[in-house]
């Protein structure tokens, strides 16, 4: 069985979609539909812009799900298949959760670029710059960083975001709790803390404001059923229900990306094939938290068209 998967924020760069989409047609429309939809000229700012600038929650949501739809769609009109016939599963992390959608035909392509600008702007205004503050922990474990997170909030948020693989755990929360925890780390067996350069407090409390801005905007937003199952960051189990999907990407904005136990379980249900799409972020990261439940994982980043023609070799 194989799932395919899609990265989230952080995994942006200049350059971008560039040799893609001059190698092939597919990717330049896709890049031109996701302007389109958007009114600016991402694809611009994507391979040849500012990197503060693409580095904008508003803008890198957006521009990351582009470059892994127009690989997807490359790697299908290429090899002249579908998504559904050659995964069981999708699944993304965070904001990657829109584009497996989008590649499992929930949204379209204008509908996920729209609610993605959205949510950057929404996630970015729900905290004043300077309030809010995330960090990676290095050699933690979840109940190691619970426990830090617990000892460190003294009555303000600080609470795990992201538990993306056995050894990395990332909190969020206000930045004076966020700064205790960082220098707490050793207290608690945990190797290091590390500030993340992001410009809010991603999937905490605080980001009720933008969860609410989200609601609205899903009830909204024209939904299909996936044509292959989604494994839900907010409760790692399958979702193949439109309404359950639109209540769990609410649910996502202020809730925790189980990505470890995202990807244990689709190991645990079969998944021996995982194929990242337009990143090289989460494959490590699945191959640390799932290779406990089978020893015959092969797991596949694809990027540019090499990637894509040997994947297309061996589907």
């Amino acid at each position: 069985m194989r799932a395919f998967l899609f990265p989230g924020q952080g995994s942006q760069k200049i350059g971008m979609g560039k040799i893609l989409s001059e190698a092939s047609a597919v990717a330049r429309s896709t890049f031109q539909e996701v302007d389109e939809a958007l009114g600016q000229n991402l694809y611009r700012l994507m391979s040849e812009g500012d990197e503060a600038e693409l580095t904008l929650t508003e803008n890198a949501q957006p521009a990351i799900m582009a470059n892994a739809i127009a690989t997807l769609r490359v790697m299908e009109q290429e090899g002249a298949i579908s998504l559904a016939d050659k995964c069981q599963f999708v699944a993304g992390h965070s904001l990657g959760e829109y584009s497996a959608l989008c590649a499992a035909g929930t949204f379209d392509l204008a509908t996920t670029a729209k609610l993605l600008k959205l949510r950057g702007q929404a996630m970015q205004a729900a905290v004043p710059v300077g309030q809010g503050a995330m960090a990676a922990l290095l050699g933690a474990d979840i109940e190691k960083a619970e426990a830090l997170a617990a000892a460190a909030s003294e009555g303000a948020i600080c609470t795990v975001a992201n538990d993306n693989d056995p050894s990395q755990v990332v909190i969020s929360g206000h930045k004076e709790a966020i700064d205790r925890a960082v220098a707490m780390v050793k207290d608690h067996g945990i190797k290091r803390g590390i500030l993340l350069p992001v410009s809010a407090p991603f999937h905490c409390p605080l980001m009720q404001d933008a969860a609410d801005a989200m609601e609205a905007a899903l009830e909204e937003a024209d939904m299909n059923n996936p044509s292959v199952p989604l494994f839900a960051n907010v409760s790692a189990s399958k979702l193949s229900d439109a309404d359950a999907i639109r209540t769990s990407l609410v649910e996502q904005v202020t809730g925790r990306v189980r990505w470890r136990e995202s990807s244990a379980a689709m190991a645990e249900a079969g998944v021996t094939h995982f194929v990242e799409f337009g990143g090289k972020v989460l494959s490590p990261m699945v191959k640390k938290s799932a290779s406990h439940v089978s020893d015959e994982l092969v797991i596949d980043s694809v990027v540019t068209m090499d990637d894509i023609e040997n994947l297309l070799k061996g589907l």
